[in-house]
């Protein structure tokens, strides 16, 4: 029997010392508390892995899914659910971290995957910044930057405005500033290193710094950023209505767009092994299926044609 149904997902929500409200508030979460900072949208990870909400395989977590019905998502060549889909909400700064590649991971911590994450920037503070790569030049100058504290002449912050596209590969030192809403597409791992913290307390202690990891893992010298930006509107001007548009493919993932605005039924077909689908503006249907702001789904193997209406924006993956 193929798979021919849309699964809807329910998914679980963390509280962390940066977070905030609008995730409960913009996404229609029921979950309490002013320090909500991440949804796990789309999640085979452990304790936060999304559980099927419909149809044959209701009650089964996403990640006993993968295990138990390769076929869903077309007996595809991974020992686990390659993809992690988060909304993350930064009322406060995030740390300034760095994320191993495939090998470092493997190696050094349990044979866990990598990470690799891209940003869709649903709405962040006018004049906003993000930190994306440091300035230094040699591994020597950047252990001395890292030690010494030299925090405003080590990292690199861009501007960004709501619709960039921000891809981070391994070895990229990071940071989400307060004030963003974003979108995340990763590998399915968590596997963090801090370099630097703000010296905050959570429960009255400093949180664990990273620091012999991420001068072990951060890139030298970091990636232009050219190479790490795709700005807004030139997504707008790849980006056909009622149509599943490519936005950026690497080795780890493919990041699509589907912008839907009509009131008459109107088919996208795909072929991927499957498609990972959260809502991020307005309401609709897919298949029958009325969907709203903050609803995350899984479209199985098999299903070859999108039957769209209504008018909603929503960001979607696959391998």
């Amino acid at each position: 029997m193929s798979n021919r149904e849309i699964l809807a997902l329910d998914s679980k929500c963390t509280h962390n010392i940066w977070g905030g409200t609008r995730i409960r508030e913009l996404f229609n979460f029921d979950e309490p508390g002013d320090d909500v900072g991440e949804c796990w949208g789309i999640s085979a990870y452990n304790e936060y892995a999304s559980v099927v909400k419909n149809g044959k395989y209701k009650g089964l977590s996403l990640k006993d899914l993968y295990v138990q019905h390769p076929e869903v998502f077309g007996n595809i060549d991974s020992d686990r659910f390659p993809l992690l889909i988060k909304i993350i909400d930064a009322k406060d700064d995030l740390s300034i971290q760095v994320h191993p590649d495939d090998k470092y991971a493997d190696e050094n911590e349990n044979h866990s995957l990598g990470k690799k994450e891209c940003w869709y920037i649903l709405d962040c503070d006018e004049d906003a910044t993000i930190v994306v790569g440091h300035n230094a030049k040699t591994k020597d100058e950047l252990k001395t930057m890292i030690e010494e504290g030299k925090w405003s002449d080590f990292i690199r912050e861009i501007p960004i405005h709501k619709g960039d596209f921000i891809q981070i590969d391994p070895g990229t030192v990071h940071a989400i500033k307060g004030g963003t809403l974003i979108l995340e597409t990763q590998q399915n791992s968590d596997i963090t290193y801090r370099v630097y913290d703000y010296d905050r307390l959570s429960n009255g202690q400093k949180r664990q710094l990273h620091i012999k990891q991420s001068i072990d893992v951060i890139k030298v010298p970091a990636a232009d950023v050219k190479d790490c930006v795709i700005r807004a509107d030139e997504i707008e001007n790849m980006c056909e209505e009622n149509n599943l548009n490519e936005i950026f493919k690497c080795d780890r993932y493919t990041v699509f767009r589907l912008n839907v605005n009509t009131t008459t039924p109107k088919k996208i077909s795909q072929e991927y092994p499957f498609l990972t689908l959260l809502v991020t503006e307005g309401s609709g249907s897919i298949n029958g299926i009325a969907i709203k702001k903050g609803d995350c789904m899984l479209v199985p193997n098999g299903v070859k044609n999108l039957n769209v209406v209504g008018n909603f924006e929503a960001l979607s993956a696959t391998v």
